[in-house]
């Protein structure tokens, strides 16, 4: 198949590139660079030996986008497109809402126009707000914490209502949990513009000494150490789950949300420890108050991913540790 994935130079996406032309389907990607490097592509394409039509436009470009499908013939979307920094979203929410929505809507708009109406979206877990207990079920109720998921949520409606107005739609809304790892081959992995957001770069960094230590935010959280506990993923494995939602989407005309982690929640020290032996490496670090917002467990619950799309995680976190400590000592600075 042809499957155009918005962001596609991004860090879930290049691994989701490198699986898709890894099981033959032809990929065309349009990014606008704003959060990635055109290297990451040029990476796929030597892990893959195979070729990535690439567009440098924004989604936001409705010409440039309607352009990308008269000059392919595209069978699905994957939409991983969007700006994804939750204290970001917080002082600039107009800029999140124009973004992430209005970006969304233009592309479903040119995607009706050409008859191309399977999607699978990238949402997130932070759609599940701070009221709900682990491990989290995708009936439960919605609710956001900051813009960056109110974006998410919204989207989610948006193609929900857009199927329940045309029943040619289908489509896949994959609620992400905490992605970490890289490629085992280390040449593409997760690259942050300036200050990490996430835990995993943030330790990489103190180990390959680009930062002198990890923030660590609240040790008095009610969890087996005090430290909050996260449900994180290899990368991988999600960008495998992506396939699956996908073959899932053409088959089936529904929309469908979908959880994707390994149901199981590891605490900030429990990282530290495992980077520890998986590495052999010390990441020093220093514990402050803890973060607004920020709850104390979050974790999947993975049982639709297995019964509607045939797929679980394969690798544990040691793995993820090991292959996030290749890349970040293999490519110090980056791309």
């Amino acid at each position: 198949m042809n499957i155009l994935v918005t962001g596609g130079a991004g860090y879930i996406g290049s691994h989701t590139c490198v699986e898709l032309l890894n099981n033959n389907h032809n990929v065309i990607v349009v990014d606008n660079l704003s959060n990635s490097k055109k290297e990451a592509i040029n990476r796929v394409e030597a892990i893959t030996n195979k070729k990535v039509k690439f567009y440098e436009i924004d989604i936001l470009d409705k010409r440039g986008l309607d352009l990308v499908f008269k000059s392919n013939t595209i069978d699905a979307v994957i939409h991983f497109a969007g700006l994804k920094a939750v204290g970001e979203s917080v002082e600039e929410p107009l800029k999140y809402y124009q973004n992430n929505i209005t970006g969304t809507l233009v592309l479903m708009d040119i995607m009706k126009r050409h008859n191309v109406k399977k999607i699978v979206f990238s949402s997130s877990a932070t759609v599940y707000g701070m009221n709900n207990v682990s491990p989290l079920t995708e009936e439960l109720p919605l609710s956001t914490t900051n813009p960056y998921g109110t974006t998410k949520m919204y989207i989610e409606r948006i193609i929900r209502d857009t199927y329940q107005a045309d029943n040619e739609w289908s489509g896949t809304l994959l609620r992400y949990f905490n992605p970490i790892g890289a490629h085992h081959s280390g040449t593409i992995g997760e690259d942050p513009k300036g200050v990490p957001n996430n835990l995993m770069p943030f330790i990489t960094q103190v180990a390959v000494g680009k930062r002198e230590k990890l923030s660590v935010f609240g040790n008095d959280y009610d969890t087996h150490d005090g430290t909050g506990v996260r449900d994180y993923i290899h990368v991988v494995d999600l960008a495998k789950g992506h396939l699956k939602a996908l073959e899932f989407t053409m088959k089936n005309k529904t929309i469908e949300a979908i959880n994707l982690g390994t149901g199981v929640g590891y605490s900030v020290l429990d990282m530290v420890d495992t980077f520890r032996v998986a590495t052999n490496t010390k990441v020093p670090y220093q514990i402050i108050d803890r973060r607004p917002g920020d709850i104390a467990t979050c974790f999947a619950d993975t049982k639709k991913a297995k019964e509607l799309l045939d797929w679980e995680t394969e690798k544990n976190l040691a793995d993820m540790c090991r292959d996030s400590w290749r890349w970040q000592s293999d490519n110090p600075e980056g791309y």
